[in-house]
C-alpha cells in the first residue's frame, strides 16, 4: 500500500476543462474550471 503523502504528491496537475490551463487549486479541489473561464460565464 502506498503512503498517503506519496499518493497526493504523485497526482497529475489539475487542468481547466475549458481552456486546458493548469489550475492553482489543490488537487482534491472540486473546481474544474479556471477563474478566467468562470468569470467569462458570469458576464
Amino acid at each position: 500500500m502506498i503512503p498517503v503523502s506519496v499518493f497526493y504528491r504523485n497526482l497529475p496537475l489539475k487542468t481547466c476543462v475549458n481552456c486546458g490551463c493548469t489550475l492553482e487549486e489543490q488537487h482534491e479541489s472540486y473546481l474544474h474550471e479556471c477563474e478566467r473561464c468562470m468569470n467569462e460565464k458570469e458576464e
